[in-house]
């Protein structure tokens, strides 16, 4: 059956336009009339339609620890928070530092996917940064190579890496962490570690390790991209290397645009890496994502089990979700009060992920349905309980936020419906 959005909002080639969506044979169409009697007419006057929501960085934990998340449930997830694309990141077990041991999470992707899934092969073998993985033996079937977790530690290897990836044509996405600077920290090195008796992560830990990574890309001319960066010091090596030339990316994560340290709480969905930095780095990042310094929003979305995350800042393991609470927090945060244009936060979240990292392209006429629907005037509490996700650990839980996805069809089929869910 036909199913028919009139007068639906539709954000589509950089502009928004009120019309009419129709999916027919799992197939979209623009404009069609409402002629047809045997069509499913749904009113789209409170609905806003966007190209489907991409995530190059998020934690499916599958193999290895599906306890966590599968590709099944994250995927789902995604669906619910609007994202049709998700890249998943390798610390898994085993890690896919091989083509053979990459099938494992190959075929979970092909059983199970409710969205499209991308996965990343390692850098290194296993994750340590002692040896290369096959990379020309994953590279066609994976997106970029990153080591995220870990940061590369030693120089030499990472050139080799930024050379053979430029070889093949692919992206090195850093996790970039200095260990010897770590010093047994597990929270921001500021005011509240010093007043609550916690052991502090300085932020050179993460820009030491891009300043010496762009050096290599200036020699290499490798593509690069930088994971999740926290602090002020990143934005502006990373405004340098773009203004210098150097074919660089960057993204951050929501909890980084919307919290800071003094909004702590001895609570362990408070704790991720890198850990949420000052007010005046969070004032930094959102002046890079109004400049372009900073091109991607990502959630890293990392669950862990109740059991894992109920330890504290102090103990609890690293890692919060976010796949479902990304879009309604930064609309509800950050474009309502003036932040950031809502064509920029579809930019960030859609638009330049698909460009840097090569997803195919969403909401095309003709081709299979890829697009994501939102009612962006209801409000509503953020509960983790209503999560598809098997992670619940937010600190946003209880947050109110408006904009609530009622329908995400992803390749032709519908991946999340708030219709069916009811």
């Amino acid at each position: 059956m036909q199913t028919l959005f009139t007068n639906v909002n539709i954000y589509r080639n950089g502009d928004f336009y009120r019309g009419n969506v129709s999916v027919s044979d799992r197939l979209l169409y623009f404009g069609t009339d409402v002629s047809d009697p045997e069509q499913k007419i749904i009113p789209g006057d409170d609905f806003t339609i966007f190209p489907g929501f991409a995530d190059v960085h998020v934690h499916f934990r599958e193999p290895g620890f599906s306890y966590k998340e599968t590709i099944a449930s994250g995927s789902r997830a995604a669906a619910h928070g609007g994202y049709t694309a998700v890249c998943t990141m390798p610390n898994l077990n085993p890690t896919p530092d091989d083509p053979e041991k990459l099938k494992v999470q190959l075929d979970a992707i092909e059983k199970d996917a409710a969205v499209s899934v991308f996965p990343y092969g390692t850098i290194t073998v296993g994750e340590k940064g002692e040896e290369l993985s096959d990379l020309q033996g994953l590279a066609p079937r994976v997106i970029a190579f990153s080591d995220d977790g870990h940061g590369v530690q030693q120089d030499e290897m990472m050139r080799k890496a930024m050379i053979q990836a430029k070889a093949l044509g692919k992206l090195i996405s850093a996790h970039c962490e200095d260990n010897s600077l770590l010093r047994g920290g597990y929270i921001h090195d500021g005011a509240y570690a010093a007043a609550h008796g916690h052991k502090g992560i300085c932020s050179e830990s993460e820009w030491g390790q891009i300043a010496r990574d762009l050096e290599l890309v200036r020699e290499t001319g490798c593509a690069y991209h930088v994971c999740h960066i926290s602090t002020k010091e990143s934005v502006e090596l990373i405004r340098r290397a773009k203004a210098d030339g150097l074919d660089v990316s960057c993204e951050t994560a929501p909890h980084y645009l919307l919290l800071n340290d003094t909004m702590l709480q001895e609570d362990g969905r408070f704790k991720m890496n890198p850990p949420i930095r000052t007010e005046e780095d969070r004032q930094a990042l959102l002046d890079g994502l109004r400049d372009g310094t900073i091109d991607i929003i990502a959630t890293d979305h990392a669950p862990h089990s109740a059991e894992e995350k109920s330890k504290g800042l102090k103990s609890s393991l690293m890692g919060i979700v976010g796949l479902e609470t990304a879009f309604p927090l930064l609309y509800t945060y950050l474009v309502q009060k003036g932040e950031l244009t809502l064509k920029q936060l579809i930019e960030k979240l859609c638009c330049n992920p698909r460009k840097r990292f090569g997803l195919p392209e969403t909401l095309q006429e003709g081709k299979p349905a890829d697009f994501t629907m939102f009612a962006l005037g209801e409000s509503y509490t953020i509960d983790p309980a209503a999560f598809l996700s098997k992670g619940k650990s937010t600190p946003f839980e209880g947050r109110a936020v408006q904009g609530r996805c009622m329908l995400t069809m992803a390749n032709g089929r519908t991946a999340y419906s708030a219709w069916e869910q009811e």
